[in-house]
């Protein structure tokens, strides 16, 4: 579990170093890369199969449809490319060539949310999630660290179907500890509560925890939950965790639209009425800027939205 002094990790690396892992025990794993190989760290699977790897160049519409083509010849492809582009421009090619048809494919969107940092708006993918769950037959996965990162790439090459999995530029903290942890497509709770629930995924699950520690001590017991399944959503979950605290606030590094906060928003619409919050990105476009800068000029730190968890508790109350 999270302390100050857990061990700092790249979810890239680490994503890298599970592909050239799965790569050895199974030979249908294929990757496709958009000349981007350095920065998703598929280059680790290009060195240990450099005849399984393929450069599609800046070409994503293209790769997407190349890894459906090797899905129907029994291939197990990673198509890899940043978020925004994978979602983005190559979204409709994963609509009609991956999701329709439900090929197992595995889209990877490296550098997702504000955290690309200065590459600004253009490279910011804050819709990637809203993208990606709208799509019939897909699942989509966010890790919150390396170990999960690793756990998670093992899962998507064993099930059978369409994966996005979402992993963030910046190296976080270890959350996890590897030996035990295994990737089931379920929120886990991270630490118990009773007054609020903090739901979230990805890098903004350790500033949830450490809202959580901040919390304790002006007397608010605040329970966390990393969602790093948004699709298909554990709800029973996240539905026994607020009918216990009363209240949830949810974090992440995407759009308040269509994101986490909105999955749980139509959940709980349906089914229990009770305060919510989302904290992420307000309707707007990111800029450029340094990755820590961002996070807390958009309200995703934690000292930056305990003041908004310490609301919705008093909310609730009223």
């Amino acid at each position: 579990m999270y302390t100050d002094k857990a061990k700092i990790s790249s979810l890239r690396v680490a994503y890298g170093e599970a592909l050239a892992e799965i790569g050895k025990k199974n030979p249908d794993v294929v990757v496709l890369e958009c000349d981007l190989s350095k920065s998703t760290q598929t280059i680790i699977f290009k060195k240990e199969f450099p005849e399984r790897f393929f450069n599609m160049g800046i070409a994503e519409q293209d790769a997407v449809c190349t890894a459906a083509g090797f899905a129907s010849a029994g291939k197990i492809p990673f198509v890899s490319t940043f978020a925004i582009f994978a979602s983005g421009r190559a979204w409709e090619q994963v609509r009609n060539s991956i999701a329709y048809p439900k090929f197992n494919v595995k889209v990877v969107g490296t550098h997702g949310g504000l955290t690309v940092g200065e590459d600004g708006a253009s490279h910011q993918a804050l819709e990637d999630i809203c993208l990606m769950r709208v799509l019939p037959n897909m699942t989509v996965i966010a890790p919150a660290d390396s170990i999960e990162v690793k756990a998670a790439v093992r899962f998507a090459a064993e099930y059978k179907g369409p994966v996005y999995l979402r992993i963030p530029r910046p190296n976080l903290p270890e959350l996890f500890d590897e030996k035990e942890y295994k990737f089931d497509m379920k929120a886990h709770i991270l630490r118990e509560g009773t007054d609020l629930t903090l739901a979230s995924y990805g890098e903004t699950v350790v500033e949830c925890l450490k809202c959580a520690k901040m919390l304790e001590q002006k007397g608010i017991s605040a329970e966390v939950i990393n969602v790093s399944t948004i699709k298909p959503l554990d709800e029973n979950t996240i539905l026994q965790s607020v009918q216990k605290t009363g209240a949830i606030m949810t974090v992440e590094n995407h759009s308040i639209i269509g994101g986490l906060g909105g999955a749980v928003c139509e959940l709980l619409a349906e089914t229990l009425s009770v305060p919510v919050k989302r904290i992420g990105v307000r309707d707007q476009f990111g800029q450029s800027g340094k990755d820590t800068e961002l996070m807390a000029k958009y309200g995703l730190t934690a000292e930056t939205f305990i003041d908004e968890a310490i609301k919705l508790v008093e909310k609730k109350k009223n």
